[in-house]
């Protein structure tokens, strides 16, 4: 199962974790993504969508 929204694709992005004393050391950045219900073509079924997403109302929720 992938690391990204069904509805507007964001995915897991990359950067630094800085130190008070800027030592920089990899770290990712993951979406907070939710398990929904969601009417689709007659029926019901289950998708990992964005918490922004949510938010904006782009998920018709079961």
């Amino acid at each position: 199962m992938s690391n990204q929204c069904s509805v507007c694709g964001k995915r897991s992005s990359v950067g630094h974790t800085v130190s008070k004393a800027n030592n920089k050391t990899k770290r990712t950045f993951k979406p907070n993504l939710q398990r929904v219900r969601v009417h689709r073509s007659g029926g019901t079924e289950r998708l990992r969508v964005c918490t922004g997403c949510l938010k904006a109302n782009k998920v018709q929720k079961a």
